[in-house]
Order: structure tokens, then sequence, then C-alpha cells
């Protein structure tokens, strides 16, 4: 497939003087018809509740995908599946998991050390201490090709 460029090279080749001037014509009133707008979405928005149940009314009122509700409110596609299918970001709450996993991203990016996750130890005491049995491990052995 030719570009644009090898065709106007090829017309000049062969003189075609007249097809060269048509397609400057057409150039022209190109650039004079054409408008720079805006981009669909600046910058990305911080989903609240608030705008978790405009995204909702968005749904339910209007035909519109989640594409182009997306677009309308300014998040990404991702966040409005996560508040229609699974009603995320309806909330104020802290401690739910999508607010903790915006807090650990915000302070991985300020560069704040990752908070520490108790380790295996403390967590079967902590079984035992709640009337739990303690987990024994369970004793796997490998196969061998010969043992079959």
């Amino acid at each position: 497939m030719a570009t644009l460029k090898e065709f106007e090279e090829a017309l000049r080749e062969h003189g075609m003087h007249m097809a060269l001037a048509l397609l400057e014509r057409l150039r022209e009133r190109d650039r004079a018809t054409r408008t720079v707008k805006p981009a669909r979405r600046l910058t990305g928005q911080k989903m609240t509740p608030d705008l978790a149940r405009a995204i909702l009314d968005l749904h339910a009122s209007t035909g519109m995908t989640q594409q182009e509700i997306a677009f309308k409110v300014g998040v990404n596609q991702g966040r409005v599946n996560e508040v229609i299918k699974r009603g995320k970001w309806l909330t104020d709450d802290p401690h739910a998991p999508e607010a903790v996993a915006r807090d650990r991203a915000l302070a991985r990016m300020r560069g704040d050390p990752r908070p520490r996750k108790a380790s295996r130890p403390a967590k079967a005491a902590k079984r035992e201490k709640d009337g739990g049995a303690p987990r024994r491990a369970a004793n796997q052995g490998q196969l061998a090709f010969g043992d079959l």
C-alpha cells in the first residue's frame, strides 16, 4: 500500500500537474476546516462516593456503555465496572479494600516504607491463642519417573 507522499511523487514523475493541483486544493480545504479538539479526559478524577453514585445513576437511567460513562465522568472504564458490578467506592469507609489499596499506592508513590505483614509464626500463635489447632506441615514427597 502506497503512502500519500509516494502517490504525490508518482504524480510528479508522470507530469500530472492537474492532479497535483487538485490534491493541493483538497489539502487547503482540510487545513481550513481542521480544528483542535480538547482531549476527552485531561486528568483522572479521584473516586468518591458521590462520583460512584453518579456512575450508578448514569448506568441505570441511560443506555450508555461503561466506556462512555467513564469518559463522561473522567475515570477509567475499570473503575466504572467496579462500581457497577461490585458496588465499590459507595461508602467513605477508610477500611474498605479499595481505600486500603489506594492508600498503600499513595504511600508507595511518596516513598514511604511498606507496612510489614504479620509473619507466619505470629499468625500461628494467634490461631492457637484463639482456640484453633496449629497447622501441621504436610509431609509431601516427590515422585520420580522410576517410582511408577
